[in-house]
């Protein structure tokens, strides 16, 4: 009686310790939690981690479209997700850094980032070239006719008389760290009535009020990844100067787990890699504005790319 005792305490004892190693640590056999943020883009890039690392032979677990940015990314910091795909200028409202200017350079603002989530266990894995910042956009017709291809043309076009007129939210207008950044950065000023201001910020409807030159608008507010700008056909003006901060979507993951399943860097990197704001504008475009099924637009294009058979 007390040999067996003895023996059942010593089982209780390693699965006690077995459960202790398992809150810190992630085995290559646990599934792989699989996050994401409500917006269709977010919904969209993490159905494409699921799939791919279903497709790489590791077990998964669809946690997809969770919820807004605090609690995914306290998800992922509490280890109730393994891995979900965020914005690196994010970076800068995580870690109270708002004011760096590091963030207003793709390559610096991702090492900034992946730095300093080192204290947090969270890597950042290769981010996709597409930037879903604030940018003007306008109408081909126009761009096309006034060769404006960047800031810097729109900026003269501006300056030599060029009858712009933007449609955008008050936010937009007023917030020093968007149209009051490009102004002083490219060194142009809209007038009052070069501005057609929409209540609420939703970019859907400045898009819109660009394509149907609605007021006399023919530029609009945007983020530079928005589905509506390749449905109606509008021109993204680069940011060649840096005047906005940098938010290129890119896998985050738990160490642990990353090291529990190597393979997952080589499985996701050429993906989001492939994905530059041309080609991540499109797919948004089938789903915001198509209304097809998320799920089979991230398979259709994984297939097209030979990263799902």
């Amino acid at each position: 009686m007390f040999t067996i005792f003895n023996k059942s305490r010593a089982y209780m004892g390693a699965a006690i310790l077995a459960v202790g190693l398992a809150a810190g640590t992630a085995q290559a056999a646990d599934a792989v939690r699989v996050g994401s943020k409500l917006d269709a883009e977010s919904g969209l890039l993490g159905t494409m981690i699921l799939q791919v690392l279903q497709a790489g032979g590791i077990p998964t677990e669809n946690k997809i479209q969770l919820g807004p940015t605090k609690i995914v990314r306290g998800a992922l910091l509490s280890g109730e997700i393994d891995i979900y795909p965020e914005y690196t200028g994010n970076g800068a409202f995580f870690f109270n850094v708002d004011s760096d200017p590091v963030w207003k350079n793709a390559g610096a603002g991702y090492d900034k980032v992946r730095q300093l989530d080192q204290k947090n266990s969270i890597v950042w894995l290769k981010p996709a070239p597409a930037n879903n910042t604030w940018a003007l956009a306008v109408r081909r017709d126009v761009a096309d006719a006034n060769k404006l291809k960047t800031m810097e043309d729109f900026a003269k076009w501006v300056g030599s008389g060029g009858k712009a007129k933007v449609a955008a939210s008050a936010e937009f207008v007023e917030s020093p760290a968007a149209l009051p950044s490009f102004q002083q950065t490219y060194g142009f000023a809209l007038k009052p009535d070069q501005m057609l201001i929409l209540a609420g910020g939703d970019t859907a409807a400045t898009i819109r009020a660009a394509a149907e030159q609605t007021s006399g608008v023919n530029t609009a507010m945007v983020y530079g990844t928005d589905g509506a700008i390749a449905a109606l056909d509008l021109v993204v003006l680069a940011d060649t100067k840096g005047a906005q901060m940098v938010y290129e979507p890119a896998p985050t993951v738990r160490a642990a787990v990353l090291t529990a399943n190597p393979k997952i860097a080589d499985l996701l990197n050429p993906v989001f890699g492939s994905l530059d704001a041309e080609t991540l504008r499109g797919l948004n475009a089938k789903i915001s504005v198509d209304g097809q099924d998320q799920k089979q637009v991230a398979t259709d294009y994984l297939k097209s790319k030979g990263f799902l058979k």
